[in-house]
């Protein structure tokens, strides 16, 4: 049987599973669809944490206008039960005329651009080719002539060295309050996924320097011909780290996966930044659904509304 293809890197199962406890994720079939709820920290700033509605999950690959809206509605019903705005986050474009067909003029669809994820070719981010790419090359260059380095596979072996790593990294952070409190919750959900690399499938690899893990990459399938990368840490104490840990990622999943996904930079200045250095090849729009009438009870950053 066919699925839906939903593209977006929060609906993988890697994903769901390592920000389960973050974002304390349940779910709840409604009618024929898969409710899955959570709660967003993307306002953590403003002191705020939103629940929200994931789009409901087809398992037939197809949705039904009439149906979906008795979901929806429903879905909306049990929000309000337990004194919540509803909202549908994560929003894939390719899904909202459905919702649209679903719930004609009942919704405004705000742009979500801190969630909109980065797409490579993986090739792309291998060969570092042309101009654009002048300033990486560079920096990976010197890590390979100046630093003895080994790339390994990360396995649940190795979670204690892991977690050794990933404590020292945080310890360097001068971040403010609101993304050191995500910094936080992530390392939590680190300490599992270590733990587990091998029984929820995850695909990771790590640099060690003088025997000692000094870089690492964790990602999960999505999809036929694309990964998401979901954690990518480096000590920036080695020039060309980060584009080395990048780099040796996207050589040993290339046999699995023409396209990376580098997920979303929630609104982080210099993680925009990095991202967009790299040169995506698509940003994959995401948006945020809500009733008219509840559009001005909700807080979120727009940027849009379609």
């Amino acid at each position: 049987m066919q699925g839906f293809d939903y593209k977006t890197s929060g609906l993988s199962f890697s994903a769901l599973y390592m920000w389960r406890n973050i974002n304390q994720f349940c779910w709840q079939m409604i009618g024929d669809y898969m409710c899955v709820s959570g709660i967003s920290h993307l306002e953590l700033e403003h002191g705020i944490k939103l629940p929200f509605l994931f789009p409901p999950l087809t398992r037939t690959g197809k949705y039904n206008p009439e149906k979906l809206r008795e979901t929806i509605y429903e879905a909306k019903r049990i929000f309000e039960a337990k004194g919540h705005p509803f909202s549908i986050r994560l929003l894939p474009l390719n899904m909202i005329d459905i919702i649209k067909e679903a719930c004609p003029g009942e919704m405004r669809y705000f742009e979500d651009r801190p969630n909109y994820d980065y797409i490579y070719k993986t090739q792309d981010l291998i060969d570092l080719k042309g101009r654009e790419y002048h300033s990486k090359k560079n920096h990976l260059n010197y890590f390979n002539n100046n630093y003895q380095y080994k790339y390994t596979t990360l396995t649940s072996d190795m979670a204690e060295e892991a977690m050794v790593f990933i404590d020292e990294f945080n310890k360097r952070k001068n971040i403010p309050e609101h993304e050191m409190l995500l910094l936080k919750m992530e390392e939590e959900a680190m300490r599992d996924v270590f733990k587990n690399l091998e029984k929820v499938g995850y695909m990771a690899g790590a640099i060690l320097i003088d025997d000692k893990i000094e870089a690492l990459s964790i990602g999960g399938r999505l999809g036929r011909n694309m990964i998401t990368v979901h954690v990518e840490k480096a000590n920036t104490n080695f020039r060309g780290l980060y584009q080395a840990i990048n780099n040796e990622f996207c050589r040993h999943v290339a046999f699995a996966a023409k396209f990376i996904n580098r997920e979303e930079d929630m609104g982080i200045p210099n993680l925009r930044k990095a991202k967009l250095s790299y040169k995506p090849v698509k940003l994959l729009e995401k948006h945020i659904a809500v009733f008219k009438e509840d559009s001005k009870k909700i807080f979120f950053s727009q940027s849009g509304v379609k």
